[in-house]
């Protein structure tokens, strides 16, 4: 019990005080009292910013201090989910009058395919996890050799990124990794594989083992980190690899072949040097890559996974089945384009769902946790991309843009994009400016060959030097806040380390690409 300081004089708070309080701590629940601060600030600036100046200046200026505001809940996002104070913000903007809800409303119908292929496509995916998870479990216990194991992980992660979705993808990837990290750390405390235990408590193993336990941590977070990078390389290449990839071929009128061969000329080299990267730094073992698995977990993995084997029932081997057929109904469909990307990802739900014996409300609804909360804050961000476009916040810059000579403007739309998207989000960053670009093209300001240049510039420049912190994917943002980062002491620092060498080359050859391989 908290003991009373002598002396000190104890006057009762007032109720409306204590009320006031508990409605504080509430407030965006557990995030820091500093950050709580910063963003009710914002909301009470921002009002007074705008009548003090006018409807006319103020817009212009609020407009700009709402961007910011926004971006920094985008950067701030392991403090709090963007979703809530970016949705504060973006309720404020309507209110005030930056934009309208039938602005907002335009914007949300314009990329509704974006939002049923974060809706559908992403559940979809959701029931064809075994067949990945039997996939890259595969790899990793029969690959011996860590250098093929790393160029494996981080190349199949990119072709499923490429034709499904990198979030899946990535916590597939996640669940490998506290699944074989929970059995080591079991059999290390000496325990059987059906025993309850906690995986978090390093107590209970053995002392003897403990530098090992240490040498797998390391040996996993490599692969995890070469795997979350692949989910880039291959996620540039098509329009279903990222959702502001579906946004610029929806401007362009791209189909999935269409987009394809516009981006090979970068996404191409780019995965080569991405791939080449993977195997120098296993072999330089630079930025916390290079280490093996012991030989005595692998052991233990392989008994593993030849007990989970042993009870794999007829029903399961046929779902597996079940879920081969339709990733290749998937890849088909894709490439044909038989339908709108959300709805072929619907179809999908509806297959592996029949055919894997889920018939239950509540089974389906899991499948749909993953993808929800990211398609509210989609919505969110359209809401300011909307208040961008009414009080045309960005025309000066796309005008600057187009002022220089051609061959300069790709150029600084990479790196302009690039640098936004690593500290903000991909997603936002391409909504604004590929609309922009869109409304350029439209004026006659831009070339149809020109503007094809460009809008690969934005996805380059979105998908690529975004690498460089978790903040800019959502694939790495996603394995920084999973429960397997605590355990292998994957802190946001390392993550940005471990990326960097990454970053570096694909945002030069990305550059290169763009400049001089595009015709």
């Amino acid at each position: 019990m908290s003991q009373a300081i002598p002396g000190a004089s104890q006057t009762p708070r007032s109720p409306a005080l204590l009320l006031l309080g508990g409605a504080f701590r509430n407030f965006l629940g557990s995030s820091p009292y500093w950050y709580k601060i910063v963003i009710l600030t914002c909301l009470i600036a921002n009002p007074l910013v705008y009548w003090t100046l006018g409807s006319d200046d103020g817009g212009l200026v609020l407009g700009w201090l709402l961007l910011g505001q926004f971006i920094f809940t985008l950067a701030m996002a392991l403090k709090c989910y963007p979703l809530l104070p970016g949705g504060l913000l973006a309720l404020q903007a309507v209110a005030l009058g930056l934009t309208s809800p039938e602005a907002v409303l335009g914007e949300v119908e314009h990329n509704l395919a974006v939002i049923l292929l974060l809706m559908f496509m992403v559940a979809g995916i959701y029931f064809m996890k075994g067949l990945l998870l039997f996939t890259f479990t595969k790899l990793l216990i029969h690959v011996r050799s860590k250098y093929l194991l790393s160029l494996l992980f981080s190349g199949m992660a990119a072709f499923l990124s490429a034709f499904l979705d990198a979030l899946t993808v990535t916590a597939v990837i996640i669940a490998i990794a506290v699944g074989f990290y929970s059995v080591y750390h079991k059999v290390a405390s000496g325990k059987s594989y059906d025993h309850n235990h906690d995986h978090n408590d390093d107590e209970s193993v053995r002392a003897e083992l403990r530098s090992e336990l240490e040498d797998f941590r390391a040996f996993l977070r490599s692969l995890l980190m070469h795997g979350a990078v692949g989910t880039a390389l291959g996620g540039v290449a098509t329009m279903v690899g990222e959702p502001q990839n579906l946004l610029i071929a929806k401007e362009m009128e791209w189909g999935f072949a269409d987009f394809y061969f516009n981006m090979l000329p970068v996404s191409l080299p780019v995965l080569v040097a991405g791939l080449l990267t993977c195997l120098a730094l296993e072999k330089l073992q630079w930025f916390g890559y290079g280490a093996a698995m012991p030989k005595t977990i692998r052991k233990i993995l392989k008994d593993y996974d030849h007990y989970k084997a042993s009870k794999r029932t007829n029903r399961e081997k046929a779902q597996l089945i079940a879920q081969a057929l339709v990733a290749a109904f998937l890849v088909v469909a894709l490439a044909l384009h038989l339908a709108e990307v959300g709805l072929i990802g619907l179809a999908v739900i509806v297959l592996l769902a029949s055919f894997n014996g889920v018939s239950d409300e509540h089974q389906i609804g899991k499948a749909f946790q993953e993808a929800l909360p990211f398609t509210a804050l989609l919505v969110v961000f359209f809401t300011v991309v909307s208040v961008i476009h009414s009080q045309h916040l960005f025309q000066p810059f796309i005008e600057m843009v187009l002022a220089r000579p051609e061959e300069g403007q790709a150029v600084l739309l990479f790196f302009a994009n690039g640098l936004l998207s690593a500290i903000s989000d991909n997603v936002f960053v391409a909504t604004v400016y590929i609309g922009e670009l869109k409304a350029a093209f439209l004026r006659g300001d831009l070339s149809a060959e020109q503007f094809r240049l460009l809008a690969i510039a934005v996805n380059a420049g979105t998908n690529l030097p975004s690498v460089a912190t978790p903040n800019g994917q959502a694939a790495f943002l996603f394995l920084l806040t999973s429960a397997i980062a605590p355990l292998l002491r994957l802190s946001y620092g390392k993550m940005v380390v471990m990326a960097f060498p990454y970053a570096v080359v694909m945002t030069l050859v990305g550059y290169w690409g763009v400049t001089h391989w595009v015709s």
